[in-house]
């Protein structure tokens, strides 16, 4: 049999073109919409996540016995290990993701009045475009801790019933100097701030009529109301604020997903679904979710941490304590789990279009990441390259391999510089995405399919 000597990408729907599939594609796609619009924090995906896994037998006692673990951390990293019939001396298949997403935080003082509105101050939290977050139906998420320790979980926005907030953006007929200036200069974070009221407290009493800052008041009223805080817990507070509503169905066709969060929920979703299916591994399996990635993963949350290291030391400790560690890592086969941005045909300018990724070729190898000559990268050793080829082709499973963007445009980081450092084999992998790190994201339902198969032929590879 004469091999091909040029290389051709499948496209994922024809691949997944039988009856049998396209049932399949589509049950999977419903379900990750359910958990997209479910999941808006890393708090409530790793709330997910642990709920999902204790239904599947996954203690968060490790012994000598134990063959489904799971150890969560502070409710925003958690690790899922299910043993593998080869010990852990001969290598673990690792697939690391990350749970958080670019979003608007709340300042630790957010609650002011000014013109007769109640407003709250933010900041916010990873890459984002800020224009993109204006004039929009916004939830607020998070939690909120009191002096005695006691966790208040927040969601306003997301029943029909409830109300949402918002940014406001200035109406084209004042903006004549705005639209001059470059986009960095326009919108200045410090006025990303959100509208939470209007109606002031004691509103009809003439008593209260020359009070101060009763908007602000009322506000207050009703978090005491709902959630029993007071002003001085939004100290000890992590709101967020997060697009409204559940992920749609994009498209006449409804061939795509629309909603917050794809990145990297959408590698989240897969390696989970990907972990729950293999269940008879040769090699034990690891599946870690962490925070902190769009902000350079650091914090005792984030892939910089020391967590990861301490609990596979743990797992040597109670299933072969006479493994070293070092030879425990430098065996072990990693990917990192995360999105590459899809070639978006209203701006080819930015892609090169031989090297970058597309929607519906199935998930995206990066063998790279970093910026400018690979300055912050993870290269992944063509060995591995290779190794990861021959899987996914014996799997059936379309893949692609890209970079991000031009090289003197684009560029991006992720975990996988971070697992690399403990002399592991690891890659970057995941869906392409389109509007990536806006507060609408667009996925491809057969993209989606595809990496779950694909993570399912590694962790039992």
């Amino acid at each position: 049999m004469k091999p091909e000597l040029e290389h051709s990408s499948r496209n994922c729907w024809d691949v997944y073109a039988s009856p049998a599939d396209r049932k399949a594609l589509n049950a999977c796609a419903d379900a990750y919409m359910r958990f997209l619009s479910t999941c808006k924090t890393e708090r409530e995906t790793i709330d997910y996540v642990l709920d999902a896994v204790k239904k599947a037998g996954f203690s968060e006692t490790l012994s000598a016995k134990t063959k489904a673990y799971v150890r969560p951390l502070r409710g925003k990293s958690i690790l899922l290990v299910r043993r593998g019939r080869k010990p852990l001396s001969q290598g673990f298949r690792l697939i690391g993701a990350h749970a958080d997403t670019p979003r608007i935080d709340l300042k630790q003082h957010p609650l002011y009045e000014d013109t007769d509105l109640g407003l709250m101050k933010t900041h916010y939290y990873g890459g984002i475009r800020k224009y993109q977050w204006l004039a929009r139906e916004l939830a607020l998420h998070g939690v909120v801790v009191k002096k005695d320790g006691t966790v208040i979980s927040v969601t306003v926005g997301e029943e029909l019933s409830d109300p949402v907030l918002t940014i406001t953006d200035l109406l084209p007929h004042l903006a004549y100097k705005q639209v001059e200036q470059k986009v960095c200069d326009a919108f200045e974070a410090e006025k990303l701030n959100a509208v939470v009221a209007h109606e002031p407290s004691g509103a009809g009493d003439p008593k209260r009529a020359r009070d101060k800052d009763r908007v602000k008041r009322r506000v207050l009223e009703l978090l005491h109301k709902r959630y029993a805080v007071t002003e001085s817990d939004l100290f000890s507070a992590e709101l967020q604020l997060v697009p409204a509503g559940p992920a749609r169905s994009v498209g006449l066709d409804g061939s795509m997903i629309g909603g917050y969060g794809h990145d990297d929920r959408s590698c989240v979703y897969a390696a989970l679904a990907a972990l729950l299916a293999e269940k008879t591994p040769e090699h034990t399996q690891l599946v870690l979710f962490w925070d902190k990635e769009e902000v350079g993963s650091e914090g005792g949350t984030g892939a910089q941490s020391l967590f990861f290291e301490y609990a596979v030391a743990d797992l040597i400790n109670a299933w072969e304590p006479k493994a070293r560690l070092p030879e425990v890592f430098a065996r072990g086969m990693a990917i990192s789990a995360d999105v590459n941005a899809a070639v978006d045909p209203d701006h080819l300018d930015v892609y090169e279009k031989l090297n970058a990724a597309y929607m519906g070729y199935g998930p995206c190898f990066n063998k790279f990441t970093g910026h400018r000559g690979k300055v912050g990268a993870n290269d992944a050793h063509p060995e591995y390259v290779a190794y990861l080829r021959g899987i996914l082709d014996k799997a059936g499973v379309p893949w692609q391999m890209a970079e991000l963007g031009k090289v003197d445009l684009g560029g991006g980081g992720t975990v996988a510089k971070f697992l690399a450092v403990y002399g592991m084999d690891v890659i970057d992998m995941g869906p392409a995405v389109l509007s990536m790190h806006s507060p609408f994201e667009v996925l491809g339902k057969a993209d989606l399919y595809a990496t779950v198969l694909a993570f399912r032929a590694f962790l039992k590879s």
